[in-house]
């Protein structure tokens, strides 16, 4: 049995939850932010047997897909000095996936 992590966009998980439910995966969701854009994302878990692990792979990149964003950030050249944003495009979207190893799984 495998362990999926995946951390996910907020605008992908209704419908990427709603084809792991069909599919009859278990899915615990956990609210978490971005370091880099401090975006809301969500880390979903997911335990799934060793031979469905490619079909939740699907799943999740038929339903996250990779955007691009245009944000600005902040640079000051010299204190005191006031804040001048500058525009940067960035992508997001997608999934970051950890596959672990379970050595155990008890459902009580």
């Amino acid at each position: 049995m495998k362990l999926i992590i995946a951390i996910v966009q907020d605008q992908d998980i209704p419908s990427l939850i709603d084809d792991l439910t069909e599919n009859e995966f278990r899915v615990t969701k956990l609210a978490s932010t971005g370091g880099f854009l401090k975006s809301g994302n969500t880390t979903l878990l997911i335990g799934v047997e060793d031979e469905k692990i490619d079909r939740v792979i699907k799943i999740i990149e038929d339903n996250c897909k990779t955007r691009e964003i245009t944000t600005s950030l902040l640079t000051v050249s010299m204190p005191g000095d006031t804040y001048i944003p500058y525009p940067l495009e960035v992508k997001v979207g997608g999934a970051t996936l950890f596959i672990l190893d379970v050595e155990q799984f008890i459902k009580i």
